[in-house]
């Protein structure tokens, strides 16, 4: 399969519904894309700023400073410790990786990548993208002998599911019997809301009680998009098994795949400051508060959503017709169909608003429910 094979971009089905929600009188409330709106952090964006002098080509491995900065960030965030610069690589975005690991790792027809059953498109995109067949499964038992890459995403998109230490082991031990790489895909991990990750830290499949302190086989990948607002630097990273990540790291020096020098360095301001992380942790939580029981007294149910930036959520009937009915009260929802298709009626719904407007979708949720 080429590039030219890929199927159409799943969000331009949704143009005209925007269109309808921009009709409302009081303008639309776009809770679609997980687009942060909130400003860039001041330490990061004068960190970028003070790089700007960026005359030689930066490296692709990252600088030392950005290595030691993401190692210690592993130690401190994740409870990783003891990563090597060998254990950890930057990337242009998490979004590039995902979609690539397939072709720098050299699968190909025969090969089965795993992934969630509700599961960004990405990591089926990259298996298609390189002849191999994509599977949907949550189930290990289920997991091929063809396996060779098996994708998790915790906290999950657009589920907002957590697996724990034990889920976690699970995967690896059955990975690691099949000689398939576990990529866990964590961009949302500092992002938990309800029991017990409210309070407890959301474990990394390079957790130690996971791994036993053997990284071969597993890696992490994790993105400052959503907790540093960084969506447009392009700024994340991969960590675990150094001699995946060497091949990996010769890859992408052929293919220019290099994040630039000042959005490195901005990186390091970000990893280095957990400040505003905890304050832009508390903006999401106030607008979930706020969105979550609207949508409950609306009708809807949510489903897992006990971490991340969004609300899964069904009212039992086809997701195109609560997409449909939302667009006329001005609000703009993901269909969970873009997911995979074993969620025809659930929608997704981002906490990636202003405050003002999710409070303005609150309000006219409410008002359908009176209605």
């Amino acid at each position: 399969m080429g590039v030219a094979d890929l199927a159409d971009y799943p969000w331009d089905a949704v143009r005209p519904f925007a269109v309808r929600a921009q009709q409302h009188p009081d303008g639309i409330v776009d809770l679609s894309v997980g687009s942060p709106v909130d400003p860039t952090p001041d330490v990061v964006a004068s960190a970028l700023r003070d790089s700007t002098d960026a005359h030689a080509y930066p490296q692709t491995a990252g600088t030392p400073a950005l290595r030691t900065a993401i190692a210690q960030w592993y130690a401190r965030r994740r409870g990783v410790s003891g990563l090597t610069d060998d254990e950890v690589l930057p990337t242009v975005g998490s979004k590039e990786f995902v979609a690539l690991l397939p072709l720098l790792m050299g699968l190909g027809p025969g090969d089965v990548v795993v992934h969630p059953r509700a599961a960004y498109p990405t990591y089926e995109v990259g298996a298609r993208l390189v002849g191999a067949t994509p599977l949907a499964s949550d189930d290990p038992a289920e997991w091929p002998d063809a396996a060779r890459l098996v994708w998790l995403n915790s906290p999950g998109n657009p589920d907002g599911a957590v697996q724990d230490v034990a889920a976690l082991r699970e995967a690896r031990e059955r990975a690691r019997s099949l000689g398939a790489v576990l990529a866990s895909d964590e961009c949302y991990a500092e992002l938990g809301w309800d029991a017990p990750w409210d309070a407890t830290p959301i474990p990394s499949v390079l957790d130690p009680r996971v791994t036993d302190g053997d990284r071969r086989g597993v890696l992490s990948v994790y993105s400052l998009s959503k907790q540093s607002n960084l969506a447009g630097y392009r700024a994340a990273f991969a960590a675990g098994d150094a001699v995946l990540l060497a091949g990996i790291h010769t890859a992408r020096k052929h293919l220019g795949l290099i994040p630039p020098a000042p959005v490195q360095a901005a990186m390091i301001a970000a990893l280095g400051d957990d400040r505003h992380v905890d304050e832009q942790r508390e903006r999401y939580r106030r607008r979930r508060a706020i969105l979550h029981p609207a949508l409950v007294d609306a009708g809807f149910r949510i489903d897992r959503s006990e971490a991340g930036l969004y609300l899964w959520a069904t009212e039992g009937r086809d997701a195109w017709d609560s997409l449909a009915d939302l667009a006329d009260l001005g609000i703009l929802v993901g269909p969970g169909t873009f997911y995979g298709p074993h969620h025809p009626q659930h929608i997704r719904l981002s906490l990636t608003a202003s405050d003002e407007r999710i409070e303005t979708a609150a309000a006219r949720l409410r008002a359908r429910r009176i209605v």
